[in-house]
């Protein structure tokens, strides 16, 4: 039987935690690549795939659909807008920790050919479904 030390045993899951905390934050405001105008910052991503299609959820809170453009090309999805700042022009910002500005993000495909199927907004969330071509 080992005896660890209550406190370090603590501390080890604090660091892991912080660890994991600055490894999401850096993830979701990872810069895009390429050239855009103002700030640029790239959505989270979930990907799930059946027999069938591959359905694509992309974390836009706050986002008009009408500000999302979503293309399939050379084997990527490419998920592109903008979530403008909310806030007046003469407002004092006190605290800023959700991106605004443009965003774009490229989803690499699994090989083969993809039609965008269905596309809409639901709970902050773009739901992409894509068709696999045979």
């Amino acid at each position: 039987m080992t005896y660890r030390k209550p406190a370090s045993t603590m501390w080890a899951e604090a660091v892991h935690m912080l660890e994991q905390a600055d490894r999401l934050h850096r993830q979701f405001f990872r810069p895009a690549q390429g050239p855009a105008r103002g700030p640029t910052w790239e959505p989270p991503v979930d990907m799930f795939e059946t027999e069938n299609q591959i359905t694509v959820l992309v974390a836009l809170p706050g986002v008009e659909p009408d500000q999302v453009k979503v293309v399939i090309e050379s084997g990527y999805l490419r998920v592109v807008g903008e979530r403008p700042i909310p806030a007046p022009a003469l407002t004092h910002i006190r605290r800023i920790e959700i991106p605004y500005g443009h965003f774009e993000r490229r989803i690499e495909l699994p090989a083969g050919q993809f039609q965008i199927h269905e596309s809409h907004l639901a709970h902050g969330c773009l739901v992409l479904s894509l068709l696999k071509l045979t």
